[in-house]
């Protein structure tokens, strides 16, 4: 099998079949399997997976487990080559995979690659960082860029050319390709496992992270482009709760990479934000 495509969704029917049939209609000389881990949907995607695409290998949980851990269960069971971790809001072009693919088979040392992902407008999503520090969070945790955005510039790339192939330190877990031959001769390990820590938010850098420490690498190419609705599951979610995944695994995040003080203070700093706000 060259390709595993994992899709965890939660309570996005419509969009979840949208990128099915934009899956099943790529070009390309490569066998792929689809793994769909429904988080417990309210809205009947589960029952339109089995009736509309009978080929997808269905998991169904009788709860939210998250994006870590849904993600977890289908890796464990993937077969491919390559494990591509794609959002379900999202939508490649009939030659996404295959150019994709092409590319990362013609770079080996990329263990995870991204690809250059647009909007229903056509314009760029922004999704290169760099790895997370101690002061750039804090300035997002006390909602300094709200009022100056250029504060954390440089962590999130703003100046990134998205039409130039780049070595990254972390990629969006939108469209997430693992070369699973690459993690393994870094890691000894057969399956490339998310931390499952982490419920939302903070796992796809933690786990850029954990190649780098290993000595794999992380690239984008502009050889592949994916729509991206960008968020139709959070849209669901009240603000206060996606606060709460996001400052959750932020102090996750530095409890395993950061100095003792950085956890300590923004641990502060949100117990601080959480009383004004």
């Amino acid at each position: 099998m060259d390709l595993s495509i994992i899709i965890v969704s939660w309570n996005v029917k419509d969009k979840l079949r949208e990128n099915l049939r934009a899956l099943f209609a790529s070009s390309g000389d490569f066998k792929f399997e689809v793994f769909v881990v429904d988080n417990n949907s309210g809205d009947g995607s589960a029952t339109m997976v089995r009736a509309e695409f009978p080929t997808v290998r269905l998991i169904t949980n009788d709860d939210n487990f998250g994006f870590a851990k849904a993600n977890n269960q289908a890796i464990r069971q993937a077969s491919g080559r390559f494990i591509l971790l794609l959002n379900p809001d999202m939508r490649v072009r009939p030659d996404t995979l295959d150019n994709i693919l092409n590319w990362t088979k013609e770079n080996p040392a990329a263990t995870v690659t991204g690809c250059r992902l647009v909007n229903e407008k056509g314009e760029i999503v922004r999704q290169v960082r760099r790895f997370p520090k101690f002061l750039n969070q804090l300035l997002i945790t006390l909602k300094v860029p709200h009022l100056i955005p250029s504060a954390v510039n440089k962590y999130l790339m703003a100046d990134f050319d998205y039409f130039k192939v780049a070595k990254v330190d972390s990629i969006r877990g939108a469209f997430f390709l693992i070369n699973c031959e690459s993690y393994k001769k870094i890691s000894g390990l057969d399956q490339p496992l998310l931390d499952e820590r982490y419920f939302i938010w903070f796992e796809e850098v933690d786990f850029c992270r954990e190649v780098y420490k290993l000595g794999g690498e992380v690239w984008y190419t502009p050889a592949a482009e994916c729509l991206d609705y960008v968020g139709a599951s959070f849209n669901q979610v009240k603000r206060g709760q996606t606060q709460k995944y996001f400052s959750e695994s932020m102090l996750k995040y530095f409890q395993k990479w950061g100095k003792k003080w950085e956890y300590f203070i923004l641990k502060i700093a949100w117990g601080i934000i959480r009383v004004l706000i």
